[in-house]
């Protein structure tokens, strides 16, 4: 085999790493262009209730499979709207059902994300990476668990960023896995809670001025638990920090003796 052809097979490698991103880009772009994100909406949930309910109670143990498939497909691609099929699990097939349907779409949609980005871009980001970065991929290794559950906890991060974020950081396959499915039971147990009692929202809802899905899912008794668990999660980190200050500090006062 001649030097030419075997640098045109690593060519060939090196190109086809990119090629689970681009299908997920791609997916992003036919389901927009399709317009279906559209129907993840509360107005919409509302306009479909009874076909939905009528699919469930036909197709049984097919729709709930049917419904994490299309969860783990609208997680991979990105889709606006995660939040609202959230809703629609609780709301078609309640708590417990609905909950395990999410946790399992969530976690295959996240890691498709994570392995694409990981095997695409990961190489590149830390060949580049400055000592800030590299700095951060030590830490957040280090710490690697809590730190996913943490983001996973915390609301405020958006869910696709959580999803490549750890795989420019060197995060094992193995950890994000574990960190996503237990760092989301929570806030999936939580929407799909909401989600099962949305039915009275939905009779009253005003499609011209709809509810903000922040004043149904956000409130008080829904929050604080999760603030808690945020807490718990940070708390490993935490006592490292402190147990590495602590011995800088006896460190440099023996130095001073």
């Amino acid at each position: 085999m001649n030097r030419d052809s075997v640098e045109t097979k690593r060519g060939a490698k090196s190109y086809l790493r990119f090629l689970p991103v681009i299908v997920l880009v791609l997916g992003l772009v036919f389901a927009l262009s399709m317009g279906w994100h559209k129907y993840l909406s509360l107005s919409s949930l509302r306009d479909y209730q009874d076909e939905l309910r009528g699919l469930v109670d036909a197709y049984g143990v097919i729709a709930v499979v049917g419904f994490t498939i299309i969860y783990a497909l609208a997680t991979a691609f990105s889709i606006p709207g995660g939040l609202i099929l959230s809703l629609t699990g609780g709301f078609l097939f309640g708590v417990w059902v609905g909950v395990v349907s999410v946790l399992i779409g969530a976690t295959i949609g996240a890691t498709g994300v994570f392995i694409a980005a990981r095997t695409a871009f990961a190489d590149i980001l830390r060949a580049r990476a400055g000592p800030f970065m590299k700095k951060m991929e030590a830490g957040f290794q280090k710490n690697a668990l809590s730190y996913l559950l943490i983001l996973r906890l915390v609301p405020l991060f958006p869910f696709f960023l959580v999803n490549i974020v750890p795989a420019f950081l060197g995060v094992p396959l193995r950890t994000y896995v574990l960190g996503t499915f237990f760092g989301i039971i929570p806030g999936t147990i939580v929407f799909i809670s909401v989600g099962s009692g949305i039915g009275h929202v939905l009779e009253t809802l005003d499609t011209e001025n709809p509810p903000a899905l922040s004043a149904i899912i956000f409130e008080p008794q829904h929050i604080l638990p999760l603030i808690g668990l945020i807490v718990l999660a940070s708390l490993p980190v935490i006592y490292k920090k402190f147990k590495s200050q602590k011995s800088n500090k006896a460190e440099d006062s023996n130095e001073v003796i």
